[in-house]
């Protein structure tokens, strides 16, 4: 027997809004109906912490946002989900970890980012399924998951944890007061790699 993981439902319930947001409902009804989740249309998971979103369901989403929009499009409506993702995550999460407290917002910089990074991965450690690390080097962070849901099963020729790189997009330009980075999948596990690794470059584009 396949042993399954699962979001919070509080998660996969942000993750349906933020694309209903992007795309409309209209738009996330014929996502739900190629990925074969027709029960979740009109039926967004319950706002609470019970684990209760199937990795299955993300990763079907995903593949299936670029199916109806292709490759090119589904990425690009992806990370603007996840931008979305962040704003109603924070809202959520953030006072349960402590990133909307005014000790945090007041750090200089490159310690916000890194202690923000860790609380991140907090987060998805001890509220989900998901496993992610996060390394640090001289010029950049490597945010390793693991275990990731976004591709879950998929067998792809290039990185599609787009959803995860607009999650990060937007929480390094909200950390850092509108600042933008580059950030960016190097590996995949849906590419047979063993982590999907977004790196995160310290330096902003401006």
């Amino acid at each position: 027997m396949t042993e399954e993981f699962y979001y919070p439902n509080k998660m996969g319930r942000i993750i349906l809004q933020a694309m209903e947001e992007v795309i409309g409902h209209i738009g996330v009804n014929a996502v739900l109906n190629l990925a074969n989740l027709n029960y979740r249309i009109h039926n967004f998971p319950h706002n609470d912490l019970e684990k209760g979103f199937n990795f299955v369901e993300l990763s079907k989403i995903q593949d299936a946002l670029e199916g109806l929009y292709g490759p090119r499009g589904g990425r690009g409506l992806a990370l603007r989900t996840g931008r979305v993702c962040f704003k109603y995550g924070l809202r959520e999460f953030g006072p349960l970890l402590g990133a909307t407290d005014i000790t945090f917002r007041l750090l200089p910089s490159d310690p916000k980012l890194r202690i923000g990074a860790d609380i991140f991965a907090e987060a998805f450690n001890k509220y989900s399924d998901q496993r992610v690390r996060v390394e640090e080097r001289a010029d950049r962070f490597l945010w390793h998951i693991d275990r990731c849901p976004i591709c879950w099963k998929r067998q792809t020729d290039g990185p599609v944890c787009h959803l995860a790189v607009g999650i990060l997009q937007e929480s390094l330009y909200w950390a850092s007061g509108g600042k933008v980075y580059n950030v960016e999948e190097t590996t995949c596990i849906a590419m047979g790699d063993p982590a999907c690794t977004i790196v995160i470059e310290k330096k902003p584009l401006d």
